[in-house]
């Protein structure tokens, strides 16, 4: 699910809304920006494990499945291939439908090459 936010919001604050749209999987990778007890609770109650690295502060550090979280670069790389296109990585596209559009032909294209 790809879902436009405005730049000044923090992703914690439609990552459930983002997380709920695919059925329950069996892992969920992300990185500490993900790291509150509030997700990895209600990702425990639908039955998914969290792969998420704690933050320094954290009281308790928690444990991480480094192997499966190094696979985490594939996202990324998919990511910087999407900004690799000049109109996504600038957003050049101010309307939210032609923005979306981009990154869909774009999405599109890069599958195919």
């Amino acid at each position: 699910m790809l879902l436009l936010t405005p730049r000044n919001t923090h992703d914690m604050r439609v990552a459930k809304q983002c997380i709920a749209a695919p059925p329950p999987s069996v892992d969920l990778v992300a990185d500490k920006g993900y790291d509150s007890d509030d997700l990895r609770q209600w990702l425990a109650e639908r039955g998914t494990r969290t792969v998420i690295p704690p933050k320094r502060h954290r009281r308790v550090q928690l444990d991480c499945d480094g192997a499966l979280y190094k696979r985490r670069n594939i996202i990324e790389r998919m990511l910087c291939r999407l900004k690799d296109w000049r109109r996504v990585a600038t957003r050049f596209d101010r309307n939210i439908a032609n923005f979306l559009a981009t990154i869909t032909i774009a999405a599109i294209v890069i599958y195919w090459l």
